[in-house]
């Protein structure tokens, strides 16, 4: 299991600078070429496991997010207007209710339309909501199985929301694909649909929407929206298309015209101000009650 330093100025356990976002790997135990992904996966079983890199711990509301448009995509919490972002408590959930964040090497392009939402991309990066048992941490980067997808349109956008549970759970054995979770965890798939209709009520938008009337697709759909992300992450990349802002600075993919080698990176974290936040420990106490 990998791991970024908990200061979370982008520096692995090893000490090597990299970009969350871009220089660890998609799959799990892959060979790589010029930092992606290249060799099929030795069964069905890991053909099924990403790398996940959590951002927000279940049960916090801090919402944390990897910076897409900085110097080696620090991990730092969102802020608006000047003010940092939490999620709001609806009850009776407590802040975020899975395990989230989101799959490197991918990227939701929002120049292209998606032919099943009709929808463009979000520009980030897969979300990912994990829903094993434990509580994981945030900068940790685990194996996760994918299970099924939600569509979620916000704005206007299309943004996936993956489902996956970590492969080292002591009940991961038990699930493969989107019934399952109905089936071991009944009310979760009804729990996240709600939770990511209602969330931004608190802040005086209306609910979201969802392509689908809502429904959770499954492990294969899912895999095929991944396949399609990571395409267009590896455009992004190799300057393919226009990213506009996103910053696209890696140390690991070499013939990406974005590479640098650690002793830039090293340079660049030095003289940049990455303004890093861990999170505010003031968690938003407030809890909110919503009418039918």
């Amino acid at each position: 299991m990998m791991c970024l330093e908990q200061d979370l100025t982008n520096k692995n356990v090893a000490g090597h600078y990299i970009s969350p976002f871009h220089d660890i790997p998609l799959k799990v135990d892959s060979q790589e070429e010029n930092g992606i992904p290249t060799k099929r996966a030795r069964n069905d079983e890991y053909e099924n496991l990403f790398n996940m890199i959590v951002e927000v711990p279940r049960w916090t509301n801090a919402k944390m997010e990897i910076a897409t448009e900085e110097p080696l995509n620090p991990i730092k919490q969102d802020a608006k207007n000047g003010k940092l972002r939490y999620v709001a408590n609806i009850f009776p959930h407590k802040g975020y209710i899975w395990n989230y964040g989101a799959l490197p090497q991918t990227w939701e392009d929002p120049h292209r339309k998606d032919e099943s939402t009709d929808c463009c991309g979000d520009n980030d990066p897969i979300d990912v909501c994990e829903i094993g048992s434990k509580v994981l941490s945030r900068g940790e980067v685990v194996h996760v199985k994918i299970l099924g997808i939600l569509a979620l349109i916000d704005q206007g956008e299309t943004d996936w929301k993956l489902i996956a549970i970590n492969m080292n759970d002591p009940e991961a054995s038990k699930f493969h694909d989107i019934d399952d979770v109905r089936k071991y965890k009944p009310g979760y798939l009804e729990a996240t649909l709600n939770w990511f209709r209602f969330y931004k009520i608190p802040e005086g938008k209306p609910e979201n929407q969802f392509a689908f009337n809502g429904e959770f697709k499954n492990k294969a759909f899912a895999l095929e929206v991944i396949k399609s992300t990571h395409e267009c992450w590896k455009s992004l990349l190799m300057k393919k298309c226009d990213g506009g802002p996103i910053n696209c600075t890696n140390v690991q993919v070499c013939d990406s015209p974005f590479h640098c080698s650690q002793e830039e990176a090293r340079s660049l974290v030095e003289s940049v101000s990455f303004s890093l936040d861990k999170g505010s420990k003031e968690e938003d106490q407030v809890w909110h009650f919503l009418g039918k």
